[in-house]
């Protein structure tokens, strides 16, 4: 068992007493089978010159578990919001699976004992639920809000498919499928509402541009999945989204480089913001100021709500200010994300023709404006994370393999510039780890290089190291068909599970 806290570069502990851990959501480790054994760096010819001799890859693998059910990459993770413990996965293989990922008692067997001959090679994890019924790759998986009480699956085949927590106490251990229903051809996110007021309610965007909105209640027969809204004013495929931190406001980013923030309860509207329908803010190409040519892949919203940032094509980052609504805060988490039949098409975006920002007065004059332009990376902005409150950061993962801090008190600036984060292959997620503990400090990131790392983001330019606690492998990279495609660290960031494209 490897401690997070303890890997190949030292770095503190997150809580005394607590054993940090790397789970792998695919393989831990595997190896090219061939023939005989060979140097990593003996090219196509053996020790003795000969060429048939085969190569073999030797991993390191850090992990203290692992799962390794799926048959192909695994393209989404999600994590119980009360029962960090209970990890769901969804893959190529058309399949999803729900685990316990507690890793198993470490042997109280000596170190010569357990390396003899009797000595068993680690056992996988055994599932407690498989999701099917998909005839695609699954896309995305997410918990519903507060609870966890239904675990909503995503494909490429359109599908948007629920399940129950059927536990007695609503530990995630146990689930039955409810409902399906499709209205997309392909689903590219979800992301579960944080509204207090509107439990067990999910957003998605599709590749036609759509964006839904569904409440699931099993309870109810007639409509189990029911359309909260619909709304049709990207052009291009949606490729994330964000609800504010108050579950109001959910923003959404296109591949046409727009950016629109939807009023999707109302509640906007009832403050007195005023916008053209029900995007309250809608920014295209059409306005130069915002104009991003390639594409937005990536979007936060800050933890106070006050704006959000989109990331694109480039290194582009453009910060948008949002209405303000005077409506108690839920304690859910800091907004951020990463790139992947209307029965009330009457009620949706598709009539609003809004290209512009919002006009807006009152709680809502700065909804719309644009507060800065930044560019400090020269590769797509795939994945942002804010730090919890009271800290002012915000990170920026790049294809270019680097990661950005920006301070957000002080206009923006560049805090630090990790350029090398991940050995030049693409950063896939940051996230910040939501410990009050540890003061927020530690931004945890994984990237196509197959590992994960962790970052002290305290202090200036000038952090030893550029602030890296520790890095955690056990997945292939390094161009070798791997990568580390995603990762979730509930529960206080002690326990940290992979998700593969093995």
């Amino acid at each position: 068992m490897s401690s997070l806290y303890n890997p190949h570069v030292n770095g503190e502990p997150l809580e005394d007493g607590e054993d940090g851990v790397i789970l792998d959501a695919d393989e831990a480790a595997e190896e090219i089978e061939g023939g005989p054994d060979a140097a990593m760096d003996s090219g196509s010819e053996g020790e003795n010159g000969d060429p048939g001799a085969a190569q073999e890859i030797q991993l390191e693998n850090d992990s203290a578990a692992h799962f390794d059910l799926h048959d192909d990459s695994i393209y989404c993770i999600a994590q119980h919001p009360t029962h960090p413990e209970i990890v769901a996965t969804g893959g190529g293989d058309d399949v999803g699976y729900v685990f316990d990922g507690t890793p198993p008692q470490p042997s109280v067997l000596s170190p010569s004992y357990q390396s003899s001959a009797q000595s068993t090679e680690r056992e996988s994890i055994a599932p407690l639920f498989k999701i099917t019924g998909h005839t695609d790759s699954l896309s995305a998986l997410a918990f519903t809000l507060p609870h966890g009480e239904y675990l909503i699956s995503a494909g490429l085949d359109g599908r948007l498919r629920a399940h129950r927590d059927t536990s007695s106490s609503g530990t995630g251990t146990s689930w039955e499928f409810v409902a399906e229903t499709q209205e997309v051809e392909e689903i590219n996110w979800l992301k579960p509402c944080p509204h207090p007021n509107h439990p067990n309610t999910i957003a998605l965007g599709a590749t036609d541009g759509s964006v839904w909105v569904y409440t699931v209640n099993a309870q109810d027969d007639a409509s189990p999945m029911t359309i909260v809204q619909a709304f049709y004013l990207h052009t291009s495929s949606c490729s994330a989204g964000v609800w504010s931190p108050d579950g109001n406001l959910l923003s959404t980013v296109s591949e046409d480089s727009s950016l629109y923030v939807w009023d999707v309860f109302g509640e906007a509207a009832a403050a007195g913001v005023s916008g053209e329908g029900q995007a309250v803010v809608g920014l295209t190409l059409a306005d130069q100021r915002f104009a991003v040519e390639g594409g937005l892949y990536s979007v936060a919203v800050s933890p106070s709500g006050a704006y959000a940032v989109a990331g694109g094509a480039g290194g582009m980052l453009k910060v948008v200010g949002l209405p303000r609504i005077n409506s108690g805060p839920s304690p859910s988490a800091t907004g951020s994300t990463r790139s992947t039949g209307a029965s009330n098409q009457a009620n949706s975006g598709r009539r609003n023709g809004a290209t512009s920002s919002a006009s807006t007065s009152g709680p809502g004059s700065h909804a719309g404006q644009i507060l800065a332009s930044l560019q400090a990376q020269t590769d797509g902005i795939e994945t942002l994370s804010f730090s919890p409150s009271p800290l002012n950061l915000l990170a920026a993962g790049s294809v270019d393999g680097s990661i950005a801090l920006f301070d957000v008190a002080h206009r923006f600036a560049v805090r630090r510039h990790i350029r090398e984060a991940h050995d030049g292959f693409a950063v896939v997620e940051v996230d910040f780890v939501k410990n009050p503990r540890v003061g927020g400090w530690l931004l945890t990131s994984a990237g196509m290089d197959g590992v994960l790392r962790r970052w002290d983001t305290s202090g200036g330019t000038a952090a030893a190291g550029q602030g890296l606690v520790g890095e955690w492998k056990g997945h292939r990279g390094d161009g070798e068909g791997g990568g580390i495609m995603g990762f979730v660290q509930g529960g206080g960031g002690g326990r940290v599970v992979t998700a593969g494209d093995e």
